[in-house]
């Protein structure tokens, strides 16, 4: 029943923002990121145990957590990089959200150059000479 709050939550406001930004819009952004940033939170406990979670899995499994760790700072990435340009966004600012989107799928190309090495590695291996 979680997810009642967090619309709850989102919901009121939602209200609270469309009350407050003709008068005060910096504090309706304020709100808004505030609001965010609350429901993010309140998620990071079952983030965490999906992480275990995996993590439990790929040992059971006999993957090396080196690749764990890089999958799950790769989807990290995407999360941070996707809420600070909706935040942007929401301040106006889509230009900004544009390049904070570039940034995070540069650094998350960066970040699987490894697993890619590794999986055209591994084809080389098998294939015939």
């Amino acid at each position: 029943m979680e997810i009642i709050q967090v619309v709850g939550l989102g919901l009121i406001a939602t209200f609270l923002i469309l009350v407050i930004k003709e008068q005060k819009p910096v504090f309706a952004f304020l709100l808004a990121t505030f609001a965010g940033i609350v429901i993010f939170i309140s998620l990071a406990g079952k983030l965490a145990d999906v992480i275990r979670t995996l993590e439990q899995l790929a040992t059971q499994a006999g993957v090396k957590t080196t690749f764990l760790e890089t999958v799950l700072k790769i989807i990290g990435i995407a999360y941070i990089a996707e809420f600070g340009a909706q935040v942007t966004r929401d301040a106006g600012q889509g230009s900004i959200a544009s390049k904070i989107e570039m940034a995070g799928k540069v650094l998350i190309m960066v970040m699987a150059i490894p697993i890619v090495m590794m999986i055209i590695e591994t084809i080389i291996k098998i294939l015939p000479s």
